[in-house]
């Protein structure tokens, strides 16, 4: 794994890019993936979710707090490793509170429900395409044509 400042830049640079993972916990020795909305752009190494405190990722994460979260679009895709918690903290929803949120917690940020998941990554894969599906298909076909291994993008491995 590598630690350079600029793996830590590119992992920080794509995760702005996505607003929806999937977060996965184990869940009775079996890995399951929850679709989430991530909150806060900025990525320092944490992610933050609003969610039910009686939602499944949290009850999962009571047995077992390791978790991953998966991030992907059409040219990118992020893999997070690392640790996760429910964190008792009205000022953290208040500040996170979207209208979006509203769809889920209609009586608003004050509801006693609401809960802020914090993920804390302790590690992270990356694989990046610019040029979107355009440069990849060009990339794919190219590799077919002379038979040349694909080399469509950069990616690595990063401690976090």
């Amino acid at each position: 794994m590598s630690d350079t400042t600029d793996d830590r830049a590119k992992v920080a640079e794509l995760v702005k890019k996505f607003r929806f993972a999937m977060f996965v916990t184990n869940h009775d020795d079996t890995l399951v993936a929850h679709p989430l909305t991530v909150q806060e752009a900025e990525f320092d190494g944490d992610l933050w979710f609003l969610v039910s405190k009686t939602s499944s990722p949290i009850r999962d994460l009571a047995a077992d707090s390791r978790a991953n979260v998966s991030l992907s679009s059409n040219d990118a895709w992020v893999s997070l490793s690392g640790t996760a918690r429910l964190v008792e903290d009205r000022d953290k929803i208040a500040e996170l509170w979207n209208p979006m949120v509203d769809a889920w917690f209609p009586e608003g940020p004050d509801d006693l429900d609401v809960g802020v998941l914090k993920f804390s990554a302790d590690s992270a894969e990356y694989w990046d395409s610019p040029g979107g599906k355009l440069a990849t298909a060009f990339s794919f076909v190219k590799a077919k044509v002379t038979g040349e291994r694909y080399e469509g993008g950069e990616s690595g491995k990063v401690d976090l």
